[in-house]
Order: structure tokens, then sequence, then C-alpha cells
């Protein structure tokens, strides 16, 4: 698809996607790059615009991340943030200190709004700081934009190359008018046009999908959830009858899930599609027996997925093509998009074993964030409340059962988590949280039910409030609500005598357990 770009240049900070999706939102198209990436291939991609992210060293350190002076001169909009902006301080001959204070957290910042990058921004705003290094002094030719109480370049312009440095964090819902910078620096300083949008995305995708799979054969990972329905309307308008979707019912999903998937896609259901429903729930128990770490117990789900399809597809002839679900974020905490370290191996792409028997690799929602996709779906057509569906992991309840899967954790968790599911809506709660679940920890203590001493596990409730999923709250449940819940599983669930609530935010956490 032809389309303007911006580029994230990824220095290992927490932030990364947050940047891209952020600049996403001005109808900009945006992707993630390492900082190690090849300075012909940036200049090959024609970017309208350059971001520098966060990162968690010091610039000034031997063997630190850097970028080469070149990045700077190849006409092409350059904006630092944070990190970002001290390798561009410290690269074009400026001088980058340990700070006698260090600024963490809401900061009250002065702005020269005659800068094109605080245009429409009121002189005195609230942003996000986190930072132990400051800019002690700028490289030739730049000025101060922005100060605070304890840190003199705040902001820095070198207008005449376009060039800007914010210490700050523009992409985090903390800087009150962080997205009036950045929307100023896309769509203003690089001069975007605006034209990355869901209805040019789907009629593109569907064209592009055609002229790939021709007269092809497409088998699909269907799983239900949110990503691969979504893949699946795509790809049914582009090639109808030629895709088939297989449901690998691998025993680790929700309590009566399996059958609800069916009714939606398969014969009689809301979509005219091949549908093949594969039980393999003791398949994947026997592979699992034994295996406690989180990283194999997905890349072994992974791979059994790919076996499935592959005898799925002898079965029905000839397949060209292996379709999936796979998003950005997979691919970032995959660590394949950027800087940062592998957070979790997704089944769909870090999970996949190296030898796959298909042509090729079909991932029409590769390049989309979540909310992007939720989008698209409404924009083909897709029923609102399949849309709208809490996420739900491709490994499943093996990433919500902390330690080895066997076939009692898998029930104990289904039937707490449909209690929990149960009483949030009850609550009419299901609407205000974006995720919540019930997950299995691998805990087990002393409890006294019926005069007599127990010895079970522990269930942990999670539930957050996220835009993005990339960051995430634990939302504020009423006590009433989770003290019901608590009473319920203990008293419904065979096997719990515990139950916590996880208050963890993403980060350091992530909204998974494993």
């Amino acid at each position: 698809m032809e389309k303007e770009l911006v580029i994230v240049i990824d220095f290992g900070g927490q932030y990364n996607q947050l940047v891209a999706r952020r600049v996403r939102e001005c109808n900009v198209y945006c992707e993630i790059y390492s900082y190690k990436t090849d300075l012909d291939k940036i200049r090959a991609m024609n970017p309208r615009g350059i971001i520098l992210t966060g990162g968690p060293n010091s610039c000034y350190e031997e063997n630190a991340a850097t970028c080469p002076p070149e990045l700077f001169r190849l006409g092409i909009p350059v904006l630092g943030l944070c990190y970002g902006a001290q390798v561009m301080s410290q690269v074009l001959g400026g001088r980058v200190e340990r700070a006698a204070v260090r600024e963490y957290g809401r900061t009250q910042v002065h702005v020269d709004n005659t800068s094109p990058l605080f245009a429409g921004v009121a002189a005195d705003t609230v942003c996000w700081m986190s930072h132990f290094d400051y800019i002690a002094q700028m490289a030739p030719g730049f000025r101060a934009i922005a100060t605070t109480a304890n840190c003199p370049v705040a902001a820095a312009e070198c207008r005449e190359q376009n060039l800007y440095a914010i210490q700050f964090h523009p992409e985090v819902l903390h800087t009150l008018e962080g997205s009036r910078m950045l929307y100023n620096f896309v769509r203003g300083i690089c001069g975007c046009r605006g034209d990355w949008r869901m209805d040019s995305f789907v009629e593109e995708s569907v064209k592009a999908i055609r002229e790939k799979v021709g007269d092809g054969k497409v088998l699909l990972a269907l799983s239900g959830g949110v990503d691969s329905s979504v893949a699946a309307g795509l790809l049914s308008r582009a090639i109808g009858r030629q895709l088939t979707c297989v449901f690998v019912d691998h025993g680790l999903l929700r309590k009566n899930e399996g059958d609800e998937v069916e009714a939606i896609f398969g014969e009689g259901g809301q979509f005219d599609l091949r549908f093949i429903r594969v039980n393999a729930r003791e398949r994947y128990y026997a592979k699992l027996a034994g295996v406690t770490e989180p990283e194999e117990k997905r890349k072994i789900i992974g791979e059994e997925f790919v076996r499935v399809f592959e005898e799925e597809a002898k079965k029905i002839g000839a397949v060209d093509f292996l379709a999936q679900g796979t998003i950005y974020p997979d691919v970032v905490e995959s660590g394949l998009g950027g800087e940062s370290a592998v957070i979790k191996s997704h089944h769909n792409v870090g999970g996949l074993p190296d030898y796959v028997d298909f042509k090729e690799i079909l991932e029409p929602l590769r390049n989309l964030f979540k909310d992007e996709v939720r989008k698209a779906g409404l924009e083909l057509g897709i029923p609102e409340k399949l849309v709208f569906r809490q996420p739900f992991p491709g490994p499943g309840l093996g990433v919500r059962i902390v330690g080895e899967v066997t076939a009692e954790k898998v029930k104990i968790v289904q039937d707490a988590d449909a209690i929990y599911r149960e009483e949030i809506a009850e609550a009419g709660l299901d609407q205000e949280i974006n995720q919540y679940f019930a997950a299995l920890t691998n805990m087990r203590s002393v409890g006294v039910m019926g005069d007599e001493r127990t010895y079970d596990y522990a269930v942990a409730l999670r539930a957050v409030k996220t835009v993005d999923f990339m960051t995430a709250e634990a939302a504020e449940i009423p006590f009433e609500v989770l003290q019901k819940v608590m009473s319920r599983i203990i008293n419904e669930v065979k096997g719990v005598n515990r139950v916590f609530y996880d208050l963890t935010s993403k980060p350091p956490g992530t909204i998974e357990m494993e």
C-alpha cells in the first residue's frame, strides 16, 4: 500500500509502541525500527518524519545506543523524545550530563508556543518526565523552547533543519497536551496529509490479498477472538470460498467457548465460510505435561497449531497460504519490530517453528494495533458484540495457568473465570473494564472449609483499564463485588481455597499472567 510513513527509531524505551500508536491516531502510518537499522534502509523507506524513542541508558556511556550524525542530515524532520533528545544533542555537538535532581512524573513545563512544535499548546502545561540525565549544553544551532524548575532545556529546536528535542514523554496520557504536540510534528512539521484510515485500509487490503492469493487456497487459524475473526472477515471479503477456517479446540479455551465459536462461524452461522473444528485437547495436554516455563509453553502451543494446520491442509488438498491474525503488538513484543527485549513469544509470531509446510504465511492485520483491528472489523460489517469481545491470548489458558497445564487445572480456571465474568456483567462493569479474567497461580496454601483442613490452589483475578493494551492500570472494582466473586469461587470451584486481586499495572507487569 502506498502511504505516507513516519518511522520510530527504538532505543529500547518502554513506550515505543505507544509512540507509534499516537502517530497513527493522527491518521499517519507509522512503523518501529531498531536504532541499529542501516541508514541506507531508512533513506530507501523515504519517511516523512523520524521519531527517536526513550531508552534505559545514558547516551554518554561507553557502547551506549546511538545513531549516526548523517541521520540528521537527510533533510527529514526528526523528533527526539527523552533519551532520543539526549542522543540528538550529544551526536550533534551538545553535552549531556547526570542531573543534580531527577525529574519523574507529572511536571509543570513552560513552553514557547511560537515554536511550530507547541502551536496551540498552553504556555504552562503538565508533562510526564522520567530522566536522570539532562541536556547540559545544546548542540550548535539549537535554542531552548521549554523549561521546568529543574530542567533548563526541557525542549529544544533547530527550526532551520526541522530538528526537535523533547526531554519529556508526549506519547503518554499524563502529558496533557502530548497528542497535540505529536500532531504538530507529524501533520504540521512533517507535512503529512493524514491518509491512514480503516476504510482505505480495508479496500487496499482486499485488493492486495486478491492479487497475492490469485486462485490459491488459504487456511486460516480461527480462534474466535477479535484478531482472527477480523482476519476471517477481511479474507472472506477478498477471496470468499477459497478460504477455509480451521478452529483448533486445544482444550485451553474459556468455558463453553468452543461451542460458541462454532455457533458463530460454523454451518448456519453468520459467515459463509468453510469451517472445520478440530478437537485436539488431549494432544495438547500430552505435549504440555511437565512443562512449567512460560516461553516453552507458548512455543509448544505455537508449534502444535502449525502441525494441526498442516495435517488439515493435507486432508483438504493443496493449500498455498496459512493465514493468521497476527497484529503489530505481537510483532513488537516478540522482538521483531524494534530494539526492545522480547517480552513474550506470541504463538503466531515468535512461537512458530522454523519449518512450515505452506508456501507462505499470510498476515493481513500484521501492521495494525488492537484498536485499529476493531475499527477494521466494524468497517467489514462484523457484529459489534464480536468486534468488542474480551481479548483472549492465542495460547489460551496455557498462559493463565502458572506452571504445568493439566486437565484438572484447566477446569478450575474455566469455572472460576466463568463466575468472575458473570459477576462483572451482573454488576454492570463489563463495559467499563477493557479486559478481565481469572488465572490460576501455582501457589497452594492451607485453608479451613467445613471445619476441615484444605490444601488447595489460589486463583488470581485480573481486571485492567486500557486504551491500547500497551499500557494498562488495574481497574477499581467495588469491594462488595470482589467479595461476592471470592465467595462463589471458593464455594463452587473444587480445588480453590484462596482468591487474590492483581493490582499490577502494565508496565511493569503484562496484562496476562505469563
